[in-house]
């Protein structure tokens, strides 16, 4: 079989791989090392690389082959002016026409790539633009050990390769571009889903970094909240960074990157970081150390107020295009409003902090002035609270139920305001009128707390502490479990509480008579199951 026959039968098996690759291969960088490895197998080349012409002016490396061939990573061109320093693939971009070096030492590009050239034994040289819809979006870059291959036979072949090539990547570009699309959109999602669950703003911070990271190629990311008070900026959160602990560092605003970016409020863009002096930033010397070349910084804000900045840094020097500038404003926007909506709840949750310590703190007072009125012993209140709550506790009781009850204990004699002070403070023995008055202060305790909402589930104790087991206490007469546990527990601990101190008419009973009397009320007055609980810690605590 002739040279020429087994070059047609190769031919074949490869626009035969051109068509699998059309209906298997969906990736650019797939398409890309396919359409390279069958250029260079089916013209006997010795390498080749394909490129892509980004936005930014710069081809970028895609695809290269063979494996063996790793210094054309090495390449880096630009494409948007025609110089000839450029190289012929910039030039092929730029033009839309192929372009061909015969003898490439006679190139006038030939001197900055002589180590390079001499390296894999190149002779002579093509760029072939990749079409697609009118102009060209990148190219197929091929070498040949021998001076003059790329004669027109040969050229009008390798174009009619490059041609399908370029039908194909050109699809596989929009996928990949529709799939970046999709993949920054699920990023800002997922930013949002963490601000939605409210779990704090570490976890929005801990997102949206990774998040950053992984969509914009960075090496390393940081947000920086703002002390308007302090004037300076202090490390919130940070991603990819070699050192540790830098979480609370504070960066002044005077003279420092960070507060350009806040200042201005506007992204900046610093290519080389060793450009900036160390008097015209205080933290250049630190993101040197980090190995760090470029950076990009967004102001955060919302609502007109500044929150902070997002920066992003590179080990390796890099100019994002417009698009990619767009979606680092998008994030810094996303970032922003996680940390307003954390700033919100924030606010929000201390002034309800402050409320809630409010109503606890006029609860208490309540119950104090109360006690001081009845002329009651130093610390009634507090004993009945605790000594209640625990019972509650024991007997399977738990938050947010144990807050109710422990309100409720403090609040226990609070209808008593309602009672006149020639009855309340009376030292002698009421009159069966005046006791029928005394009487109504549980109802009159209700009236007073059923109206505020805070104190609804609280009224259990206050309105229902005197009512008896077995239907002998008032207001209601209530017998059994028709009383609430809570104020079952509560007549138990006010009783003891009494009995075991001193008051003006009587001195306290031993703890020994008072567990006996508790011991003989069980079933009458108070509740077994309650007894035996109390019991089992009074006796705990001798």
């Amino acid at each position: 079989m002739s040279e020429m026959q087994e070059n047609q039968g190769e031919n074949i098996k490869e626009k035969n791989h051109i068509i699998e690759i059309e209906k298997r291969d969906v990736a650019l960088e797939d398409v890309a090392k396919k359409a390279i490895q069958i250029c260079v197998k089916s013209f006997g080349l010795l390498c080749g690389w394909l490129g892509r012409a980004e936005s930014n002016g710069h081809v970028k490396l895609v695809a290269y082959f063979p494996k063996e061939a790793s210094s054309l990573k090495q390449v880096a061109l630009r494409w948007g002016e025609i110089e000839l320093s450029h190289g012929l693939a910039g030039k092929a971009i730029k033009s839309g026409k192929p372009q061909i070096c015969q003898d490439i030492k006679a190139c006038p590009s030939y001197l900055p790539w002589k180590g390079f050239v001499t390296e894999l034994g190149i002779k002579s040289f093509v760029a072939i633009p990749l079409i697609g819809n009118g102009r060209a979006f990148g190219s197929i870059n091929l070498y040949s050990n021998k001076i003059g291959y790329f004669t027109d036979s040969i050229m009008t072949s390798l174009q009619n390769y490059v041609g399908i090539f370029s039908f194909i990547l050109k699809y596989s570009n929009l996928y990949d571009s529709t799939n970046k699309h999709l993949n920054r959109l699920k990023a800002l999602r997922n930013i949002d889903m963490a601000i939605s669950t409210g779990s704090g703003i570490k976890l929005v911070y801990y997102v949206a970094l990774e998040e950053t990271i992984k969509q914009l190629g960075a090496d390393a990311a940081a947000i920086l909240s703002y002390d308007p008070h302090a004037q300076s900026l202090k490390i919130a959160a940070t991603y990819g960074f070699e050192a540790n602990n830098l979480e609370g560092f504070c960066v002044s605003i005077e003279n420092t990157i960070e507060g350009k970016v806040l200042k201005k409020h506007e992204i900046i863009h610093i290519p080389d970081l060793r450009a900036i002096s160390p008097f015209d930033s205080s933290s250049i010397d630190f993101y040197l150390e980090e190995g760090f070349r470029s950076y990009y910084g967004a102001p955060l804000t919302a609502r007109g107020e500044r929150l902070g900045v997002l920066q992003v840094f590179f080990r390796k020097p890099l100019t994002g295009g417009e698009e990619w500038v767009n979606f680092f404003e998008a994030l810094a926007g996303q970032i922003s409003l996680g940390i307003d909506n954390a700033k919100l709840v924030d606010d929000l949750w201390n002034r309800n902090l402050e409320l809630f310590n409010a109503y606890n703190e006029t609860i208490a007072g309540w119950g104090k002035a109360l006690s001081l009125k009845e002329d009651e012993t130093a610390g009634h209140s507090e004993r009945v609270t605790k000594l209640t709550v625990e019972i509650a506790r024991r007997m399977g009781i738990k938050n947010p139920d144990l807050v109710h009850i422990e309100r409720g204990a403090y609040l226990h004699d609070i209808g008593k305001i309602g009672v006149p002070d020639s009855i309340l403070l009376k030292k002698g023995k009421l009159t069966e009128e005046e006791w029928e008055i005394m009487k109504k202060h549980p109802e009159y305790a209700f009236e007073m707390l059923s109206p505020i909402t805070y104190l609804n589930k609280s009224i259990d104790i206050p309105y229902c502490h005197h009512e008896r087991w077995n239907g002998t206490g008032y207001p209601r007469g209530l017998k059994g479990k028709q009383i609430p546990l809570s104020a079952r527990i509560f007549a138990v601990v006010d009783v003891w509480d009494a009995l075991t101190s001193d008051r003006p008419y009587r001195k306290a009973w031993p703890k020994e008579k008072a567990i006996e009397y508790i011991k003989e009320q069980k079933g009458k007055h108070f509740d077994p199951g309650v007894v035996n609980v109390f019991i089992t810690i009074i006796e705990g605590q001798e």
